[in-house]
């Protein structure tokens, strides 16, 4: 299988956001890069949002204009698809996050590519077995999972399905690692390490809101003012877009089997259906009207402090058991949330700091409380309070 190298050919499937932010990395590590999607005009309005973007390098002293034209030649238009990506050696499907899609994609892209080249899903949540399960080299298939905007996020997320070969989880995770990224690998269940563990960031927010014990905007002020996020839950929902957040977390929670910690909300799937997106469709939980006021929190600190606790007790029980369930080690599930999602500590150190005993007596409060296996403690962290040891790196 040939080797991916800075001098690779790099095929993009899917021209939006994050197939353009892609694009733009590998265009500028040195390689040529074919950029296909099947809308018309995508692959042109994508190559204007690359040129705008390193523009604006270019004005900031980040970027040499020279570097800046060259990079953008690299990127060579396919507006037909599939069939202009044979000289590809590795390619990179970025499009919607439907298996049946993705499928479709997977099979085109073999008829179109030579044995040898390397087939790499940005799923954020599927089974890359299941993606890969649909080929007739599964081995060649990998998850390759970038975070939007790929051009300033760093964490790229390296997945291998049941049937991937381990050269080609090495030979991807050292060119993401040649383009500036850090590298975390994951196993092959439901949101991998980021999506998988965030999922409560969201989904107790919204709970919390939803029994009126404090607005959006209260929640958000808490999560950012005592917790030191750089978004709120809803601010973070809004800039996803629902339309994305809510999929993710319905899928994680079918693939889960219905675990009720990652049930989706009824109220975000309310604002899906009204087409209120979030800010790309001018209102989600907030309204960004020209014009309009944005609410003001209650600025309570007790309330605040029940809030945070509150989430952050969710959010570490599901690194502890992810890591308990082997999904990826502790430096990485640490790392991945840092880089990923920009926490602003990695949950494993962030719980030892407060202590496990702390963790699970919210937790089992919060059960016994609710009487919901929504707030069921890790067996891990059970361990680790009991125990009173350190999780080993």
């Amino acid at each position: 299988m040939t080797e991916v190298t800075q001098k690779a050919v790099v095929g993009v499937i899917g021209a939006g956001a994050m197939g353009s932010g892609i694009a733009h990395v590998a265009a500028l590590h040195g390689h040529r890069v074919v950029l296909a999607d099947a809308a018309e005009g995508a692959v042109d309005r994508a190559r204007s949002n690359v040129a705008r973007a390193l523009a604006r390098e270019v004005e900031k002293g980040r970027l040499s204009a020279d570097h800046a034209a060259a990079t953008l030649d690299r990127i060579t238009p396919s507006p037909n698809g599939a069939p202009d990506l044979a000289p590809c050696d590795i390619v990179i499907e970025t499009v919607v996050e439907r298996l049946d899609v993705k499928l479709e994609v997977m099979r085109a892209l073999e008829m179109a590519v030579p044995d040898d080249t390397l087939l790499a899903t940005n799923t954020s949540s599927l089974s890359i077995a299941s993606i890969a399960g649909g080929c007739r080299r599964p081995e060649r298939v990998v998850g390759m999972h970038f975070f939007n905007p790929a051009t300033s996020m760093p964490l790229v997320e390296i997945v291998a399905g049941a049937r991937t070969e381990p050269a080609v989880g090495a030979r991807v995770k050292r060119l993401a690692e040649e383009w500036g990224k850090t590298v975390v690998l994951a196993k092959d269940t439901p949101g991998f390490i980021v999506n998988r563990i965030a999922r409560p960031f969201y989904g107790e927010a919204i709970r919390i809101a939803e029994e009126g014990i404090a607005t959006p905007a209260t929640i958000d002020w808490a999560m950012k003012t005592l917790g030191g996020f750089r978004m709120g839950p809803f601010e973070l929902m809004d800039f996803i877009g629902h339309d994305v957040n809510y999929v993710v977390t319905e899928t994680v929670w079918r693939a889960m089997y219905f675990d009720a910690r990652y049930r989706p909300s009824i109220v975000q799937q309310r604002l899906l259906e009204a087409g209120l997106l979030g800010r790309k469709a001018g209102r989600g939980f907030y309204d960004y009207a020209a014009g309009s006021v944005a609410p003001a929190p209650t600025q309570d600190p007790s309330l605040g402090a029940s809030i945070f606790s509150r989430v952050l007790a969710m959010l570490i029980n599901e690194a502890v058991d992810a890591l308990y369930l082997q999904v990826a080690t502790a430096d990485a599930i640490d790392v991945a949330m840092t880089k990923g999602m920009n926490y602003p500590k990695g949950l494993l150190a962030w719980g030892e700091a407060i202590g496990w005993a702390q963790i699970l007596a919210t937790l089992d409060a919060l059960r016994t409380e609710y009487g919901e296996e929504r707030y069921r403690a890790s067996v891990l962290l059970r361990r680790l309070a009991r125990d009173g040891t350190r999780i080993s790196r």
